[in-house]
């Protein structure tokens, strides 16, 4: 508690603010608090969310209200219902020990009236969202004339839902004597002109730089073809069995199908989008919070302003248009100190939207495989022996020992963790015995390839015709599998195959070649003798014939050369290849029957 106190905290604030456990301050807590503690000083704090915002603008506003006075002295304003709720209920913590500090959240989806008496009795703290505090202004029920702070948290969000009339409306009903607080994660021209319009010669504290990502996320990337990301998800879902995550998509459309068939497949999940009420969101966030459900698909729109602690993963379903989005998206993990893990589910289509990303939020995407079934069942079975483990034995069970040791007697201990694991798994490695690989080879791994092709492209080769194929049942691997079992040599580099219906080709490297037919003598293949005969290259051919004296095609040839000839003495090519005899080469045909008058 020292470091609060040498930050100008005193009195009843720093008791209540042990009570939560504060020890040290946050890097932004421990920049802005001195500043708003003093005199006439507006300022702006570009910072992530989860960094400890509403302690460092609501501790030292605290300690300035002046109980005596009866009149409204601090305005906070939030972008969501959500947010402005988690606000109040943190400054009225902080207040624990000063019981005469009255403050009231003021936000839409409730009954308006009620709201209003709250208020008339007198209010040093209104926390509220712009559409509902306009709506009271125009009402006379609220009165800002008097506050001498007003907060803008979570500016840029504010903005991007369409409040910016709104904010102008609010901010241009409050005194010119006071100081404004605006606190952002990103700073988009909109957020500038607020700040160059009502904040004078305000101080800046940036936590990190504008629009860069926290320092304790991580973030990662699946590239897999489009049709494969809902299984790519189900995967990454299964493969963390301890995940308490936010699933974001563009339209609601997408929040509710993914959470329909998340349900469907037995994850515990619900959607949160526009087309909600008000009590069914409340519904929606309360069980989420509660960790009843085991992620939450939203809309950016729908998630905004959401503060939930302890999320372990965000989950980019899709890449969001604009960077701002993904900051706030990712900034929903990683809070508070904690690690967390931002997840990009994407197309190879958009990689170059991924990198553009990268570059402003100034991370790395580490590219990740999709977990194979193997990895999947080893993840959730580890889980489940530590959950086993960690339980407490219920002394309330000895009535019943004997009996269950009875009935197990007969089992040793491997056979019955063996009883145990296909009970409670054994749904789950049958669907997961022989998984798909769904992974997109990235272009890094083209190169690679393409190189090895290149490289593959240098080897000279032999070809070999064999006496089975199709419809013997012959595959590629097969005939690899034959290969490398008999053939003399180990690691015999293959070229192409072709299978056809009786026979198949393929091709080998020079080196071994003069050993295969040898090495295949005697071999059979579901009962068939294998005949392996060389076949040889053009090259090879040619230098045969030259041998010999004999040529392919001797008639053609011949035909070829005369044809030459006469072509020489002429001077021109023959008549048939001018075109037809009579024809005016100088007058074209026409085919337009439109420009000539017909129909």
């Amino acid at each position: 508690m020292e470091k609060f106190q040498e930050l100008g905290l005193n009195g009843e604030i720093l008791k209540g603010v042990a009570d939560l456990g504060f020890v040290t301050p946050s890097p932004v807590q421990e920049k802005a608090i001195p500043v708003i503690l003093g005199e006439q000083n507006d300022l702006v704090v570009l910072a992530q969310t989860g960094t400890g915002k509403t302690a460092a603008f609501g501790l030292p506003l605290l300690q300035k209200i002046d109980t005596e006075r009866n009149d409204t002295q601090v305005l906070i304003l939030s972008p969501t219902r959500e947010l402005c709720m988690q606000i109040g209920n943190d400054l009225r913590n902080y207040a624990k020990y000063r019981p005469d500090i009255r403050v009231a959240c003021v936000y839409g989806g409730t009954d308006i009236r009620k709201q209003i008496r709250e208020v008339k009795q007198g209010i040093h703290i209104i926390v509220a969202t712009p559409g509902r505090l306009v709506d009271m202004i125009n009402r006379k029920a609220i009165h800002i004339e008097t506050v001498f702070a007003v907060v803008l948290d979570e500016a840029d969000e504010m903005l991007n839902m369409g409040f910016q009339e709104d904010l102008d409306f609010i901010l241009s009903n409050t005194p010119k004597e006071k100081n404004t607080y605006l606190f952002s994660a990103t700073m988009p021209k909109e957020v500038e002109r607020i700040a160059k319009n009502y904040l004078i010669e305000p101080q800046e504290i940036a936590v990190g730089k504008k629009n860069q990502g926290a320092d304790t996320v991580s973030h990662h990337y699946y590239m897999v073809r489009a049709k494969d990301c809902y299984e790519t998800l189900r995967r990454v879902i299964d493969c963390a069995p301890d995940m308490y995550a936010i699933i974001f998509t563009r339209t609601k459309n997408d929040a509710s199908e993914i959470a329909k068939h998340l349900q469907r497949d037995g994850i515990d999940c619900d959607a949160l989008h526009g087309d909600l009420s008000q009590a069914q969101r409340d519904n929606v966030m309360t069980a989420f919070r509660a960790k009843r459900l085991k992620v939450l698909v939203a809309t950016d729109v729908a998630a905004r302003g959401l503060d939930v602690d302890c999320l372990t993963h965000v989950i980019n379903y899709n890449l969001p248009e604009d960077v701002e989005s993904y900051t706030h998206r990712s900034g929903r993990t990683g809070r508070a100190g904690k690690e967390g893990i931002s997840i990009a589910i994407i197309h190879s289509k958009e990689k170059g939207k991924l990198r553009r990303i990268e570059k402003i939020i100034k991370k790395t995407f580490e590219y990740k495989s999709v977990p194979q079934g193997e990895e999947i069942c080893r993840a959730q079975l580890a889980f489940w022996a530590d959950k086993i483990i960690a339980s407490e034995y219920q002394d309330n069970l000895a009535l019943y020992e004997q009996e269950v040791y009875d009935k197990f007697a007969a089992y040793s201990k491997e056979e019955l963790i063996q009883h145990l694991v296909s009970y409670e798994f054994g749904r789950l490695l049958k669907k997961y015995k022989n998984t798909e690989d769904l992974n997109v080879v990235e272009e890094e791994k083209k190169g690679k390839n393409k190189k090895a092709k290149e490289e593959k492209a240098t080897i000279a080769y032999s070809t070999f015709i064999l006496n089975i194929g199709r419809q013997d049942g012959l595959t590629p691997k097969e005939l690899m599998g034959m290969i490398n079992k008999y053939s003399r040599h180990k690691g015999v580099e293959i070229g192409d195959i072709r299978i056809f219906n009786t026979d198949t080709k393929f091709e080998v490297e020079e080196q071994v070649a003069s050993d295969m037919a040898i090495d295949f003598k005697k071999v059979l293949y579901k009962g068939i003798p294998l005949e392996l005969k060389a076949i040889p290259t053009r090259k090879e051919g040619r230098r045969r014939r030259e041998e010999h004296g004999k040529e392919r095609f001797p008639a053609k040839r011949e035909r070829r050369e005369k044809r030459s000839r006469k072509d020489r003495r002429a001077g021109e090519l023959p008549e048939k290849r001018r075109g037809r005899p009579g024809s005016n080469p100088k007058k074209p045909r026409n085919f337009n029957r439109s420009s000539a008058g017909g129909k």
